[in-house]
């Protein structure tokens, strides 16, 4: 597990751009992965469990994203193209990998008995109707279509835009604009079926 550096302290790296605080990871500065991970650490750490469902594995997958943030900063080019469209192509790639290393895991029978997929979180207030539909929301985004569901987060819970979700899923904007359309249309259905009451709306 990558375990958060103390190193030599870049001067004000808490108020350096991504751009600047991958410059400084690309020259060996462990105080700007420090950095790094605390700024972008949550975000990936919810894209991660929504498209996976399961924390363990997100988890994973977040470590592994930092090693390769670290031994690959000085492949960046902030001429072609945004930092974080960067951080989360390398996530989505661990995303696809996990899912398959978990998929092996299960056919040979080595999936870790008891595990439970991750479930949302909560507050005090939440009651149990909030639960259950969250619970079926979760339930809905595991089975949508693959591209589909990588979509949707990177435009939900990353919040990056169409270009960006083009770039990091390696395809056109019209390409990225269909699959939003049609995972929320998807989407919309299971929750219809799953959930009493609810009604489909045509697109």
């Amino acid at each position: 597990m990558l375990r958060q550096p103390v190193p030599a302290a870049v001067p004000g790296e808490a108020s350096c751009g991504d751009d600047e605080l991958l410059a400084h990871i690309a020259a060996g500065n462990q105080a700007a992965l420090a950095e790094f991970m605390a700024r972008h650490g949550r975000g990936l750490r919810s894209f991660a469990t929504r498209y996976l469902g399961y924390a363990a594995d997100a988890e994973d997958v977040v470590q592994e994203v930092f090693v390769t943030v670290w031994k690959q900063a000085p492949r960046f080019d902030p001429g072609r193209g945004r930092a974080s469209t960067w951080l989360y192509r390398i996530a989505a790639n661990r995303c696809i990998d996990q899912r398959r290393r978990r998929a092996l895991r299960n056919f040979f029978g080595l999936e870790d008995i008891g595990e439970e997929p991750a479930a949302p979180e909560a507050n005090a207030e939440t009651v149990t109707a909030a639960r259950q539909e969250l619970a079926i929301v979760r339930d809905g985004l595991c089975r949508l279509p693959e591209r589909q569901r990588m979509a949707l987060l990177l435009r939900t819970v990353a919040e990056i835009d169409i270009g960006g979700i083009a770039d990091v899923m390696g395809t056109s904007t019209g390409s990225v604009e269909q699959l939003l359309v049609r995972g929320r249309r998807t989407l919309r259905d299971l929750l219809a079926d799953a959930a009493p009451g609810r009604e489909r709306k045509s697109s």
